[in-house]
């Protein structure tokens, strides 16, 4: 299973190290990446020189950009070259001729049991926002996924942590009143595109307007999870012309 850094990988997937570079509020490109050094950060290698227990457990040098400032890269989490506990991903990069390093904490999980005399019953609540655009604007919508469960007990954690491990999938579809069956393909804008940018409970959705039209649009989400798919009710966004 692919999973990103902040999503609770474990032993055995595959994790997805993903690094955003900005230059005045703009996306910009690095001359180069050279490499990514990944280190556990090891409590039994701490000392007066390594106050942080660092230990090099792979050196990475192919790096994905698909666009612009987006860079990243995937490694599968094999043992026992890995283990539970805290990593460091290292990026030596070369910016305007100069050499950066660039630091990212991220951690390796248990797998995820859990017993209950009952199946997974209880459902989740998907928020986004803004849900107001301006027609031209480039933004990320934020998603909020939170659990249906009783506060403060093991069966929320347990199903806030498949919030986190599971495929989330978004829906915007044109709202016009009563449509006819028919046209609903041209309405549909976005058709269960993957959300992949992640952070714990958390998605964030890259939407450009530019092509869209003002007025009011559907968006809903999907998540999967073993036996269950979970569909949200539809919420409303506007894109406004101004």
């Amino acid at each position: 299973m692919s999973k990103e850094r902040y999503t609770n990988p474990a032993i055995g997937d595959e994790v997805i190290l993903r690094l955003f570079a900005y230059n005045a509020n703009n996306l910009v490109n690095f001359d180069s990446v050279v490499k990514v050094d990944i280190y556990y950060l090891d409590p039994y290698e701490t000392s007066a020189e390594n106050t942080d227990g660092r230990r090099l457990v792979e050196t990475i040098t192919e790096v994905t950009q698909d666009e612009v400032g987006k860079y990243y890269i995937t490694t599968t989490l094999e043992s026992p070259k890995y283990v539970i506990g805290n990593y460091l991903d290292v990026w030596t990069v070369e910016i305007n001729g100069e050499d950066g390093v660039i630091e990212n904490v991220w951690q390796v999980y248990p797998s995820l049991f859990y017993t209950t005399p009952i199946p997974i019953v209880y459902d989740f609540n998907f928020t986004f926002r803004p849900n107001r655009l301006r027609l031209g604007e480039k933004k990320y919508l934020i998603i909020d996924i939170e659990p249906n469960v009783p506060n403060s007990t093991d069966l929320q954690r347990y199903y806030e942590n498949i919030a986190i491990s599971s495929p989330l999938k978004i829906s915007i579809e044109q709202s016009c009143g009563d449509c006819v069956p028919a046209e609903k393909d041209l309405r549909l804008i976005v058709d269960e595109d993957s959300v992949e940018v992640r952070e714990k409970c958390v998605g964030y959705y890259y939407l450009d307007t530019s092509e869209m039209e003002p007025g009011i649009y559907n968006v809903s989400f999907k998540m999967e999870f073993g036996e269950n798919v979970y569909i949200s009710e539809k919420s409303q966004l506007q894109i406004v012309d101004v």
